[in-house]
């Protein structure tokens, strides 16, 4: 419960923080609020891109690590 609690205190400051300086750069309340909840909306592709080859490399190390555990396992 604490975590949660944690997690809104943190998020509720940020949004507003985002929804104020989209409001500042000239976007209006509903491009705002797009933008604050749907960060991918706002990427560029090259960001896109290195975003996916970043989670690829996540996935197959975490991929790797699981294996290499399991061969560990019946060594021993």
């Amino acid at each position: 419960m604490k975590f949660f609690g944690i997690t809104l205190l943190l998020l509720i400051p940020l949004v507003t923080f985002s929804l104020g300086m989209d409001i500042l750069l000239g976007f209006d309340l509903d491009n705002s609020i797009k933008h604050a909840f749907n960060p991918f909306l706002v990427k560029d592709p090259a960001e896109l891109i290195l975003f996916f080859i970043l989670l690829a490399f996540l996935v197959f190390s975490f991929f790797y690590r699981k294996k290499k555990k399991g061969n560990t396992k019946g060594q021993q």
